[in-house]
């Protein structure tokens, strides 16, 4: 598809003409521009214009410039652009500045005679004073005073020629917050030795908070006031609408899934989506930019084989919170089957929005609701109703369509941090926790483990971090389950492979450690009667006469136990 003129008004991208305008900025550019152009003042100016990232501060400036070139001919300024992060560690922003202002005089015929070469001279000199200005030794302050002496001389003979050349110069400067601390005060100190240049207009933008957290204390004085000594008028961009940037969002989806066939598009069905989940997460221009550059690489793979409402919100979820994504993608099955009780999956449900913060919640939990029918007869608890969702929509909710909304995810199955907390939040219910482990034990990794196995390594170097009220629980669920996870377990490549079933007995007697002597006793007793797994309790007989951790009558009665099954 070929991007269209209109197509960006973006920090990446920034839009240059004001007919692109999508967010009201080009009436204040005009009216800005036309104060730059007919402003009295004495001497030089500074200007800036505040706006946070992802505001569109570039396309502003943009948009500043285009009005400035579209005056009169006899009112146009001379415009010299600079952006001093394109040089920032690696060149003197001083002497950039200069030969940037020396090269846009270069191309004009009627610059007076001898200013481009004041200009070198004077940017030689400027650039050889030392920034920060504190100096000791005798040497030093004499050279110094002697620096200062030449480059004030300099700067009033580049002063008179500046006066014989009779159009107004406008420097405009960007990217001013993406300068380390060092780079900003040399940037401004052009400001501060030269502020007094006839008709020479400085406009800036920038964050002006992230500005201020760089400085930090700037020569003695706050940011704050540091800024202020600087900037003679300031400007504040407010943050963009939700309405525009809605408008504006919608307007690149319509570009992206131009071609969508109409009855793929329910209106009601989106605008829950939309307004009860996704509008949450479009808050800057960034955050539109980066939705619809992502469906642009993302939605040509699987044009017509997914439902472009439901592509939308799997894909927002994808940028705007990744661990739910990864949840959704790595357990099909408690999405789209009903392999899988109502009742046991609430559990797995409950934890995994337990892990997000309370202001994703539930934003999050209308998108899925709407997504999922399990997860809406969950929040009616309807347990009984079926997936209602058509094969002929391509919902997500579709066990065969499932797949292809993520084929452009990475293969491995890596287990995130967020899992691994969801499934230790199940604890609390034996059965649910086993349930889950049984699940994790029938999912298979690329190199040919289970997800089951990934789990346990990691939980054995966090046992000690467990909850003291889930121990009980989460040792009945091994004794209930272990047995059936045996079953599934990966084939062990070499006699050095160690299984699950070492991982289960090492995390079981850790655990049991954990455990008050009496306690641990009726723990295993109840165990020990109720349990199928024969191999966890054989184990745990040996592992309990090498550590002693019970006494012999105690040991003796759960030999009887076991001897009995």
């Amino acid at each position: 598809m070929v991007q269209s003129e209109m197509s960006y008004q973006s920090p990446e991208n920034p839009l240059m003409k004001p007919e692109q305008d999508r967010l009201g900025y080009a009436s204040f550019a005009k009216y800005l521009a036309k104060s730059i152009s007919k402003m009295d003042f004495p001497k030089g100016f500074v200007l800036a214009v505040n706006g946070s990232w992802s505001s569109g501060k570039s396309t502003l400036l943009n948009f500043i410039v285009y009005y400035l070139k579209s005056l009169p001919e006899e009112e146009q300024p001379i415009i010299v652009p600079f952006n001093p992060w394109l040089f920032s560690g690696q060149d003197d922003i001083t002497r950039s500045f200069f030969d940037q202002l020396q090269n846009v005089l270069s191309d004009l015929t009627y610059v007076p005679k001898g200013l481009k070469e004041r200009i070198t001279e004077f940017a030689k000199a400027f650039a050889e004073i030392p920034l920060p200005y504190a100096q000791t030794g005798k040497a030093v302050a004499t050279l110094f005073d002697e620096k200062l002496k030449e480059t004030a001389d300099l700067k009033e003979e580049l002063e008179e020629r500046l006066q014989q050349q009779p159009r107004r110069i406008v420097v405009t400067i960007d990217d001013i917050d993406r300068l380390p601390a060092d780079d900003i005060q040399e940037l401004f100190r052009i400001f501060t030795a030269i502020p007094d240049f006839s008709d020479v207009v400085y406009l800036l933008v920038f964050d002006k908070q992230t500005v201020l957290n760089t400085l930090g204390q700037a020569k003695g004085m706050t940011g704050e006031e540091y800024l202020e000594k600087i900037i003679q008028v300031p400007f504040e961009l407010p943050p963009i609408d939700q309405t525009s940037l809605g408008k504006l969002l919608f307007e690149k989806l319509g570009e992206i899934f131009v071609d969508t066939p109409q009855e793929l598009v329910d209106i009601n069905y989106w605008g829950n989506i939309y307004y009860g989940g996704i509008d949450y997460f479009i808050n800057t221009l960034r955050d539109v930019v980066h939705l619809i550059d992502r469906l642009t690489v993302s939605y040509p793979v699987v044009k017509g084989e997914v439902n472009p409402i439901d592509f939308i919100a799997v894909e927002s979820l994808q940028l705007f919170c990744p661990n739910i994504y990864e949840i959704i993608r790595k357990n099909s099955e408690y999405f789209t089957e009903d392999s899988i009780s109502l009742q046991k999956m609430e559990g797995m449900y409950n934890s995994w929005i337990a892990l997000l913060a309370d202001e994703y919640k539930q934003p999050v939990q209308n998108i899925l609701i709407e997504l999922f029918p399990r997860i809406k007869n969950i929040s009616v608890k309807n347990y009984n109703a079926p997936n209602i969702k058509s094969q002929d929509q391509l919902h997500i909710c579709c066990s065969e369509n499932f797949p292809k909304y993520f084929r452009l995810a990475t293969l491995e199955y890596q287990l995130t941090d967020t899992e691994i907390n969801a499934t230790l939040a199940l604890a609390g219910n034996p059965n649910t926790f086993g349930e889950n482990l049984i699940q994790l034990s029938l999912k298979k990794r690329i190199d040919g483990t289970t997800q089951l196995r990934a789990f346990l390594e990691k939980l054995q170097n966090h046992v000690q971090d467990i909850n003291s009220e889930d121990v009980p629980t989460i040792i009945q669920a091994f004794f209930d389950v272990s047995d059936h996870l045996l079953l599934t377990q990966d084939k062990l490549s070499s006699l050095f492979d160690l299984g699950i079933e070492v991982l289960i007995n090492r995390i079981t007697s850790e655990l049991l450690d954990r455990v008050e002597k009496l306690d641990k006793f009726e723990l295993l007793k109840v165990a020990f009667y109720q349990s199928n797994a024969l191999t966890l309790i054989q184990q745990q007989l040996v592992t309990l006469k090498q550590n002693k951790s019970l006494g012999e009558k105690e040991l003796e009665e759960l030999e009887e136990i076991f001897a009995k099954r």
